[in-house]
């Protein structure tokens, strides 16, 4: 989908936006599923979980995170926001709630996956490939899950 999705006069907020999600969320699923200590896991957990509560009660209220149009802040959310009930969830333990049990986060998810050209890059078998199949540290069996069946043409 073609756009400016930096544009001169939302910078600054999507900014603000890009800190929390990569911080919290795009690294922080990374902080909890490869925490060495309890200490270090609890508090990645309840970082990554914060901020999904918080973005939650901020789409209650907009349909993008910033502004009325899809920036670059949208994007960066999809790519976590797609793949955390599938791996994240289970394989890292992230495990408090699913995507799908956020209102807002589950339209939000669902509203960029069924935009032109996107389900077309989202490959389901490679995600769960990669994170169940490719990493000792996570699964030594290698096996990949056959679940679970998510539908984001519903939201």
């Amino acid at each position: 989908i073609e756009g400016d999705y930096y544009p001169e006069q939302l910078r600054n907020e999507i900014d603000e936006v890009n800190e929390l999600v990569y911080g919290a969320i795009n690294n922080g699923v990374y902080r909890v599923g490869f925490a060495t200590s309890q200490e270090a896991y609890d508090a990645a957990f309840l970082k990554l979980f914060d901020a999904l509560d918080q973005l939650e009660d901020r789409l209650a209220t907009r349909t993008y995170l910033v502004g009325d149009q899809l920036t670059e802040a949208d994007w960066r959310l999809f790519t976590t926001l797609v793949r955390f009930d599938y791996v994240y969830y289970g394989a890292f333990r992230c495990n408090k709630r699913r995507i799908v049990d956020y209102p807002n986060l589950w339209n939000f998810v669902c509203m960029l996956y069924q935009m032109p050209g996107i389900a077309d890059t989202v490959e389901v078998w490679s995600i769960k490939a990669h994170y169940y199949a490719s990493d000792k540290l996570l699964k030594l069996a290698r096996i990949i899950p056959l679940g679970p069946e998510i539908d984001f043409k519903t939201g």
